[in-house]
């Protein structure tokens, strides 16, 4: 498995509609392969010296590399938060999938 130029985005919304909307803008404007949207999930956060509690739906967007900038700005484009959780985790993953990947984000 030697290609590792294919990434994780994740990001957490606030409602499942939301979760979905960012998912199918994603991937119909070929910025992420494929998005998961698992949920609801507990989360547990300080905000402004209070700790929370919030149910959220979360987001596992897989994308190229190549298109990590793009998919970051779309995201925070479509994010209600003020401060919204975007990680990226480097994945490793088989060749094929690896091409499907960047075939689906490449340019039509």
């Amino acid at each position: 498995m030697p290609a590792t130029d294919v990434i994780a985005i994740a990001t957490t919304f606030s409602s499942r509609e939301a979760a979905e909307a960012c998912g199918r803008s994603l991937v119909e404007r070929r910025l992420a392969a494929c998005v998961q949207i698992e949920g609801p999930v507990t989360s547990v956060y300080r905000w402004r010296e209070a700790v929370e509690t919030a149910v959220e739906w979360r987001c596992t967007c897989k994308t190229a590399a190549s298109r990590e900038a793009e998919c970051i700005a779309a995201i925070g484009g479509l994010h209600d938060y003020q401060t919204p959780q975007i990680t990226v985790a480097i994945l490793t993953a088989t060749t094929g999938y690896a091409a499907w990947v960047h075939q689906s984000v490449a340019a039509p």
